[in-house]
């Protein structure tokens, strides 16, 4: 008999799947479907997405977090998730946006986080059925007492994940199934198995997600827009990430506040050359100058690190106006 095999939020805890499918005894005419979350937090997340999108009878639900990836909305897991992924990170995405955001038949309702009782799942709001920000505050104001599955009374089962429910999945009634156990931080990676509804679980081989932070902590600062932050954004961003326990963390991040600073310095060297061509230059010459503000500045005898800081308000700057004048800048630690 084909089976449906259900698995919790899998967060890129690839050994822990293939764990999971070898207890479960997997078969390939068995229909695979995933909750959501298959990316960040953990060690593997192309390894996982390959694995649904090259196995026949497999569905993966659209999670928040790949939701995450296909709005554009990146915070510190889907920055490590875009450089784990590298060259494959677009079209990955590509792929994402395809996801359904919910899967139903005569036996069983998935969800990745939540949905509203009584209403058919076509007409479900996408932000409620993937758990995304909105998502959660509107489900708040539904069900401010309690939870979204208190009220859940239908007959079909319902599974869903996004909520960590501790080590064990969460199993009320027989019809309501919470399987994000916790893999990534750790903890157990769980499936459901129909129709017989029979659960199977594995133990996280590490705190995933612990380990990922620190590991991709300087790939991913190395990646930020240095050349793009005003002074004092660089000063602070500098100052918030060298809290770190990371000695290789915090040298670059020192070396970078030098680099800020010496370039900060070179201004008066700016000065004294926008001071040197201004005064072989014509007034035409001068106006066909891509330096043409501050050339025009000295000419007239105001130009100083004052109105200089406003045009080198960003390194980017700085360093193309020194390009201009003739001069080379050092590039950012790499």
């Amino acid at each position: 008999m084909r089976r449906t095999v259900i698995v919790g939020d899998i967060h890129g805890c690839f050994d822990e799947l293939l764990e999971l499918l070898e207890k479960v005894e997997i078969r390939p005419d068995d229909l695979l479907i995933s909750v959501g979350d298959l990316v960040d937090r953990g060690p593997a997340p192309g390894e996982v997405v390959s694995f649904f999108r090259e196995r026949p009878n497999s569905v993966a639900l659209m999670g928040n977090h790949e939701r995450k990836h296909v709005r554009g909305v990146f915070s510190y897991a889907q920055e490590i998730t875009r450089l784990q992924l590298g060259d494959r990170y677009a079209e990955t995405v590509e792929w994402m946006r395809t996801l359904p955001y919910y899967f139903e038949n005569e036996h069983v309702r998935v969800v990745h986080a939540a949905m509203v009782p009584g209403i058919p799942l076509p007409e479900q709001r996408e932000e409620i059925l993937c758990g995304s920000t909105r998502g959660e505050r509107e489900l708040a104001a539904l069900f401010p007492e309690g939870h979204w599955h208190d009220h859940y009374t239908d007959a079909k089962p319902v599974v869903f994940g996004h909520h960590v429910t501790g080590r064990e999945p969460m199993i009320r009634d027989g019809r309501i199934f919470g399987l994000d156990t916790g893999a990534c931080h750790g903890w157990n990676l769980t499936a459901l198995c129909l129709p017989d509804f029979s659960v199977h679980s594995v133990a996280a081989r590490a705190d995933h997600w612990s380990i990922v932070m620190r590991q991709w902590q300087l790939p991913v600062l190395k990646t930020k827009p240095w050349h793009d932050f005003t002074w004092s954004k660089l000063a602070k961003s500098i100052e918030e990430f060298s809290s770190t326990s990371d000695a290789s963390v915090r040298a670059w991040l020192e070396a970078l506040r030098e680099w800020a600073a010496n370039l900060q310095s070179a201004l008066p060297t700016l000065i004294a050359a926008a001071h040197r061509i201004a005064e072989e230059l014509t007034e035409e010459e001068m106006r066909r100058h891509p330096a043409a503000k501050a050339l025009f500045q000295a000419r007239n005898g105001r130009l100083n690190e004052t109105s200089l800081a406003v045009q080198c308000s960003t390194p980017r700057k700085t360093i193309n106006l020194a390009a201009t004048l003739g001069l080379t800048l050092d590039e950012p630690p790499r």
